[in-house]
């Protein structure tokens, strides 16, 4: 390895879910810049998933928007088809795409439950299966990042099945990392604390302004913050690191409990 270009991703191609805005754009436009060619998946923004391809090709690396649901099997084995037909492999794989609903555990339906797995948890799981099927046949290993949460391990109201989901990631990389390291493929998790987005200090002020007075660095993140983790993750820098779960939290979870 020549020195310094531990974090390059000059070669690779890398699939971003959830990559048409917020943090997946901001993993995905990072990528490029350090040399990666970047699919950039999406469920229904299509504007923002082509906005965040022509980001990509201003950096003179290659790109393309998939329209995929990622928490049905056939449409992320159709992604996954169509980014190998076009650069020709899969290197590194972000599972970032997830929603975020608030309901009362007692109003909680079945459904609300089940959309909330999926889209958080299984789609998680049948990417990180079909993607890790195409390493292992590639044969030049790999590395997989799960976007976590916080929620994870610090319980937030109205979240039952959020946080339920997400910690669901955090062991899934882990037994993810135990079963693929024979085989080159990395796997670890980022878990984010409160991201900033536009408009969130009009929507959510008291919110914004209790995270900003408690957290040690004293701001909220930014997309930038969780895709430089996830670039390091991605990269040489983090050759011997897998099953990690590493918290972007302004330092959040320091707080003492009691």
């Amino acid at each position: 390895m020549v020195k310094g270009t531990e974090f390059s991703l000059q070669g690779r191609t890398a699939i971003v879910t959830g990559g048409s805005r917020g943090i997946g754009a901001g993993i995905a436009l990072r990528f490029a810049e350090a040399g990666a060619d970047v699919v950039v998946v999406y469920r229904s923004s299509c504007d923002g998933a082509n906005d965040t391809v022509r980001s990509i090709e201003a950096l003179d690396r290659k790109a393309i928007a998939v329209q995929a649901d990622v928490s049905i099997e056939a449409d992320v084995e159709r992604l996954i088809e169509t980014s190998v037909e076009t650069f020709g492999k899969v290197n590194v794989l972000v599972n970032n795409a997830g929603t975020y609903p608030m309901a009362a555990l007692v109003d909680m339906t079945s459904a609300d439950w089940d959309s909330m797995l999926g889209a958080n948890l299984r789609s998680t799981f049948l990417c990180s299966r079909i993607v890790a099927q195409r390493m292992i046949a590639q044969g030049e290993g790999g590395a997989i990042i799960n976007i976590g949460s916080i929620e994870a391990e610090n319980p937030a109201p109205m979240h039952a099945h959020y946080c339920a989901a997400k910690a669901g990631v955090v062991m899934l990389t882990k037994a993810s990392a135990g079963e693929l390291g024979a085989h080159g493929i990395r796997v670890n998790c980022v878990s984010p604390g409160l991201i900033w987005r536009e408009g969130i200090e009009d929507a959510w002020p008291e919110g914004v302004a209790r995270w900003t007075a408690a957290a040690p660095l004293s701001r909220l993140g930014t997309p930038k913050d969780i895709a430089d983790a996830c670039l390091f993750f991605a990269s040489d820098a983090a050759g011997w690191i897998t099953g990690a779960n590493l918290q972007v939290d302004g330092g959040m979870m320091t707080h003492q409990i009691f």
